[in-house]
């Protein structure tokens, strides 16, 4: 059974095919059983955010991992193949202890994929996906990220998405602190935005949600108040700046909404962001006039000019994640000698039983202890050197000179070589 990562990201597939394939994170632990009903997969977990969507399994036939994943969301797997990369075993942990550090992140270095990561583990933990193999890998892989952010200068000077979408704002917009912004959704990138927005401080703040209870902790955080989600049709010409992500699988805000807006506000420009995958906000907004749309994709290229401060530290997190791929596959290799090792032991206390009734019985028959301790010792001896000492009798030829060194080594019969 080996590990396999698959999947595609902002670096294989542009957004109208990620977002394609994209997970309802309501519904993650019941794709989760989905995928392993029926199917040559033992375990599995699966990371699903705004620039990626990955399956790490334990199999030994990816193949059916990657035509579920099509099957899943109703695509042909020609349609998914060209944008998918399929890691084995070595390259599956690599690539793994790469994501949580941050190396593969369309931000160098961004903290929140470590966090998602860990949700991911988790939602598979509770799904009962996550089983022995992929646990133990889980761990290892928040561990080296833990040090590779530690000890490296990897994260240093963060770029996030968050300061992106205020940096591009700010080309709009000559200050923050003349504008009303709107954040719809109240999930981690959300609550990071709206602490970057905040440092501007706007002259409004809002935080709309399906559920206005998740949405007050937020608001309160940073002086804000909040909008209920069905609210914002009749509300957006209030605001100047508009922040999205959801999880939801349709648009929020379509084309008629934003026109009624912008005719309320007589076209006076408006900034959107749209961080979800799906997407939050209809395509076609991005061609109105006094619209300025952004997506994933646009953000990660005013982010990219960052990174080069950071670019000196991947050599030292590189070099951390190697030597902790080979002791990780240690690791696994030691795993495959188990079963060999629970059979040798269990024949050696086989042997030690046997000869200790034997023993008890002598010394209850009023033996001499000394002599019964003789046989015990001579007889267990006998048995734990039969099995080596037959193999070394049967051998032929240079099969014979294999099993002796073999037993020399084993028994370290002449330690002075």
């Amino acid at each position: 059974m080996q590990v396999y990562a698959l999947g595609i990201n902002h670096h294989t597939a542009p957004l109208d095919i990620r977002e394609q394939v994209a997970f309802d994170p309501a519904r993650l632990g019941q794709a989760l059983h989905d995928l392993l009903r029926g199917r040559p997969v033992r375990e599995a977990a699966i990371l699903s955010t705004c620039n990626r969507t990955e399956l790490y399994c334990a199999t030994d036939e990816p193949m059916a991992a990657t035509d579920w994943l099509a099957e899943y969301h109703d695509l042909t797997t020609n349609r998914i193949e060209p944008y998918l990369y399929q890691h084995p075993q070595k390259d599956a942990v690599r690539h793994m202890f790469r994501v949580a550090s941050g190396l593969d992140s369309m931000v160098l270095g961004e903290p929140q994929i470590l966090g998602q990561m860990k949700q991911a583990a988790r939602v598979a933990e509770e799904a009962g996906t996550l089983g022995t193999l992929l646990s133990k890998l889980f761990q290892r892989t928040f561990s080296v990220a833990k040090e590779v952010r530690s000890t490296t200068a990897i994260g240093a000077n963060i770029v996030s998405m968050a300061a992106a979408a205020v940096h591009l704002s700010e080309r709009i917009f000559e200050r923050l602190s003349d504008q009303r912004v709107l954040f719809i959704g109240a999930g981690e990138m959300i609550e990071l935005c709206a602490a970057h927005f905040a440092g501007g401080k706007p002259k409004r703040l809002t935080i709309a949600n399906r559920t206005p209870e998740r949405a007050i902790p937020i608001a309160e955080r940073f002086n804000g108040d909040v909008l209920r989600l069905d609210e914002v049709s009749e509300r957006l010409a209030d605001y100047d700046i508009v922040v999205s992500c959801t999880a939801s699988t349709l648009p929020i805000i379509g084309l008629g909404m934003v026109e009624r807006a912008l005719k309320a506000r007589r076209h006076r420009p408006m900034v959107m962001v749209d961080l979800a995958v799906p997407r939050d906000i209809e395509i076609e907004i991005s061609q109105l006039d006094d619209v300025f749309l952004y997506t994933l994709d646009d953000l990660g290229q005013i982010v990219e000019s960052g990174q080069e401060s950071r670019q000196a530290a991947i050599i030292d997190a590189e070099k951390i994640i190697t030597h902790r791929v080979d002791d990780f596959l240690h690791w696994l290799e030691s795993r495959e000698t188990v079963p060999t090792i629970r059979a040798l032991r269990d024949a050696g206390e086989r042997m030690r039983r046997h000869e200790l009734e034997h023993a008890l019985k002598l010394l209850h028959r009023g033996d001499n202890p000394e002599q019964v301790l003789e046989v015990l010792s001579k007889g267990l001896t006998n048995k734990l050197l039969h099995p080596p000492t037959q193999a070394l009798n049967l051998a032929e030829g240079p099969e014979r000179i294999e099993v002796a060194q073999l037993i020399d080594r084993i028994f370290h019969l002449h330690p002075d070589k």
